[in-house]
């Protein structure tokens, strides 16, 4: 079905898998419960709590061989949290992990950078990063049971934005370089492209409503987070709102009723009600730094931040030197902060299971 298929090459012996397999605290946790983070300077991946917004584990992934500069980007996690996944930009990996935090395999896919996977299929889609001037103009396929690689024509530069919607089993990719979003049946190659008007929004990333009849978008450029109706063969752009300070990575809330996005380059959260789009709540923090990623906990009462704190404006809870990343903890509810998380430097991407995940 695909032209461009590779199959996965892996340089780590299953010896070594196995070596770096000890049970870690995060087995005593329910799965669902776990949130991953992304570190992309320190090559961490946090593993916290749900419940009690603690740190339980970090997972280095220079301890598994890779280098000090691979760049952990984004996670994902199986709706059951048997594995989860991240993007190495800089090593042009994907790593799979089991609910242990072993290492279980990985694809080879030039500098990967957001992650999508369909939870009723053994599908994953990757996404190249920011950090790609000029990287293929494909998205990559991935088969989470054996981890084999392909890749899907955008014919666009530089595709960023990716999301799989499960209701209308369909992936959505977008591009950096020009307004353009490619869209097309899971597992298929034949993609449809659809034009935005206007300066190039460069958007960063994709959200769907649980329902499935909306998705929305950020972008970099010029500061609106775009609302697509779902509910046709195309999607179509049926709105937008002015929320400044270059919109990251939203999260719908699981009723569908909110959208939470971080500013990054603003340092505040801004809170869009759904039935009317227009903007709730504006949050600001002082570990808002940045804020790069979001998540939602599966009940939906904690939605989770990270921020990057690259300029080291979050000074450390215990008074030393560095730089962390920070994980913000807010009420969905009352909107009040409930918890910091210090993290690695850089928390870039960030994923939690979703409860009833799929159609």
């Amino acid at each position: 079905m695909f032209r461009h298929f590779r199959r996965r090459m892996p340089h780590r012996s299953i010896a070594m898998i196995v070596a770096v397999g000890t049970l870690g605290p995060a087995a005593a946790v329910e799965a669902q419960e776990l949130l991953y983070v992304a570190s992309q300077e320190e090559v961490t991946v946090a593993v916290i709590d749900m419940r009690s917004h603690e740190l339980i584990e970090t997972v280095d992934l220079k301890a598994l061989g890779y280098s000090e500069t691979a760049k952990a980007h984004h996670t994902a996690v199986e709706p059951d949290g048997s594995h989860w996944y991240v993007s190495l930009i800089a090593a042009g990996k994907v790593l799979k992990f089991d609910r242990d935090n072993r290492l279980v395999g990985e694809a080879d896919f030039e500098t990967p950078g957001m992650l999508s996977l369909d939870p009723e299929s053994d599908l994953m889609y990757v996404g190249r990063s920011m950090a790609a001037v000029n990287p293929p103009q494909r998205v990559g396929v991935i088969d989470r049971s054996t981890m084999e690689l392909e890749e899907v024509d955008v014919f666009f530069p530089r595709p960023h934005a990716l999301i799989v919607d499960t209701h209308g089993d369909r992936f959505f990719s977008a591009s950096l370089g020009q307004n353009s979003i490619a869209y097309a049946p899971l597992g298929e190659e034949e993609v449809d492209l659809l034009g935005l008007d206007g300066m190039n929004h460069m958007l960063v990333q994709f959200a769907v409503s649980p329902d499935g009849n909306w998705m929305v978008s950020g972008g970099q450029m010029t500061g609106d987070l775009l609302i697509f109706d779902l509910s046709g063969d195309e999607p179509e752009v049926v709105n937008s709102i002015d929320v400044g300070g270059q919109p990251w990575h939203p999260s719908f809330t699981p009723d569908g009723r909110f959208v939470w996005i971080p500013n990054q380059a603003a340092n505040t959260v801004t809170v869009v009600d759904t039935e009317s789009w227009t903007v709730a709540d504006v949050i600001e923090h002082p570990a808002l730094i940045e804020p790069h990623g979001s998540a939602v906990s599966p009940d939906g009462s904690t939605i989770y931040v990270s921020g990057r704190n690259v300029a080291g404006t979050y000074t450390p809870a215990d008074g030393s030197e560095g730089r962390p990343g920070t994980v913000v903890a807010i009420d969905a509810e009352t909107h009040d902060v409930v918890a910091v998380i210090e993290v690695g430097r850089y928390a870039a991407g960030m994923s939690a299971p979703s409860r009833g995940a799929g159609h």
